[in-house]
């Protein structure tokens, strides 16, 4: 569990570190799009998998955040358990995008390592199970708009670990007076 939690977290914790640059005020609603359901990640939380699951490396038991959406200016609490089918070594990596309405705010290949040292983990990464929780400082300010951000894992031959997605709309906060 600790691999699969450490994973996550990871792939978070990046997504977060990239969100919290970007100064967001008001409130968050998720988009709920009446997809396809299998792509749905378990759990309470607005995460798809991106296309079909790729469970040769991890099977995600479930990721919970708190609360849900995230509020800007309030902790945000990830706990997340997984399964990791084998090991993942040093050299995986993971494609993070942020979009913002239309642009793209970033696109970043980023080692999966080095993202894990956030969580307090190190690899390589063993077969078993993963148990990961992390409480995330959400800034207060958040431009308002439709975010969509998208993290996709390789191992380090390349080959999908996983691939998670979320979106969301932060919107201005309500005028007082």
């Amino acid at each position: 569990m600790k691999s699969l939690l450490r994973l996550l977290a990871g792939g978070l914790l990046l997504a977060s570190a990239t969100s919290r640059s970007l100064a967001l005020f008001g409130g968050q609603e998720v988009l709920q799009d009446g997809g396809d359901q299998s792509l749905v990640v378990p759990g309470h939380n607005p995460l798809k998998f991106c296309h079909e699951k790729h469970e040769d490396y991890l099977v995600i038991d479930h990721v919970d955040l708190s609360p849900n959406p995230p509020l800007a200016g309030k902790n945000l609490t990830v706990d997340a358990v997984g399964v990791f089918q084998q090991d993942i070594e040093d050299g995986a990596y993971v494609t993070l995008s942020v979009k913002w309405n239309l642009i793209w705010l970033l696109r970043r290949r980023t080692d999966l390592c080095e993202q894990f040292k956030n969580v307090n983990l190190t690899c390589p990464i063993k077969k078993g199970e993963s148990v990961v929780t992390k409480i995330i400082e959400l800034p207060r300010e958040i431009p308002p708009g439709r975010y969509t951000v998208v993290a996709d894992v390789f191992t380090k031959d390349d080959k999908p670990i996983t691939c998670l997605t979320a979106e969301v709309v932060f919107t201005l906060p309500p005028r007082s007076g």
